[in-house]
């Protein structure tokens, strides 16, 4: 199945911890490049996020990103630091001894702005890690499904452009024998004109060599195997971004080849489109997972 390396996808999810959401953004690349971002509660479920998108994802450059937002019945609690208030209620008073002064009452204001004196109470975040990577495995298989969707139209573009490729690759195919006449004449012009005689085993031997030269039949039979190798990689269930785009590059070498050896303006033209058309489905394959 072809895949997209482009997608979106997003889920919420409630609990007695508040309200988890999840997204996923991924574009193009030529290697799976995770970026994950997560809040302090779920920190410790890194590595395993990675092992499930990793799992999922062969290429591209991923964003994932998981948002907690916790309810009022989940507020964190706090705890006071009754051995730290203790501590500095006796250190104030025994610098205002020091000092000769009379101790006076200690504002709680000012021990509560003192470091460590209210802490937040630890709490189990396991309930929270076990809901985040289920959540992200269900987001990773919706984000699949919408890449498999727009990969399929990709393929059918891109069957679509082969199917115009192969028309071209028969045209040109039929102007060969007439190009063929054309070169004979046209060297059997010329030495028409030059008005001597010339040995005629050896005029054959060169119009042969000149069409030897000019010969494209081997362009046009390697265009028509790329095309039947995209078609089979198209229809394979496994990631084939890195095997199309390559056989983009040998479609467009011998299309090349092609309009260079051309001696035909049709011929030529129909080079010309054939690039056009492997340029389009090269930019396609680009966003091939």
């Amino acid at each position: 199945m072809i895949r997209s390396m482009t997608g979106f996808a997003r889920r919420e999810s409630a609990g007695p911890w508040g309200t988890l959401i999840c997204e996923l953004r991924t574009v193009n690349h030529r290697y799976l490049e995770l970026s994950i971002r997560l809040p302090e509660d779920l920190r410790n479920i890194e590595n395993e996020a990675r092992k499930v998108l990793g799992a999922a994802l062969k290429r591209g450059k991923v964003d994932a990103a998981v948002y907690l937002k916790g309810s009022s019945a989940s507020a964190p609690a706090l705890e006071l630091n009754k051995p730290l208030v203790e501590q500095l209620m006796k250190r104030a008073s025994e610098v205002g001894s020091m000092v000769g002064g009379i101790p006076g009452p200690t504002s709680p204001l000012d021990l509560l702005r003192w470091p460590g004196v209210i802490r937040e109470a630890e709490r189990d975040s396991s309930p929270i890690a076990a809901a985040a990577l289920e959540m992200i495995g269900e987001i990773v298989a919706d984000l699949n499904a919408a890449r498999e969707r727009e990969g399929a139209r990709l393929q059918q573009m891109i069957a679509g452009r082969c199917d115009e490729l192969l028309a071209l690759v028969a045209a040109v195919r039929t102007r060969l024998p007439e190009v063929s006449a054309r070169i004979r004449a046209k060297v059997e012009e010329r030495v028409a004109q030059l008005g001597t005689q010339v040995d005629t085993e050896r005029l054959e031997q060169e119009i042969a060599l000149l069409a030897y030269k000019m010969d494209v039949e081997e362009e046009l039979d390697r265009l028509g195997s790329h095309v039947t190798e995209v078609r089979r990689v198209l229809d394979k269930d496994e990631p084939a971004g890195r095997r199309l785009d390559f056989l983009m590059q040998e479609l467009n070498r011998e299309a090349n080849t092609l309009s260079s050896k051309s001696q035909d303006a049709e011929t030529t033209r129909a080079a010309v489109d054939m690039k056009v058309l492997i340029e389009q489905m090269r930019e396609q394959v680009q966003n091939i997972e």
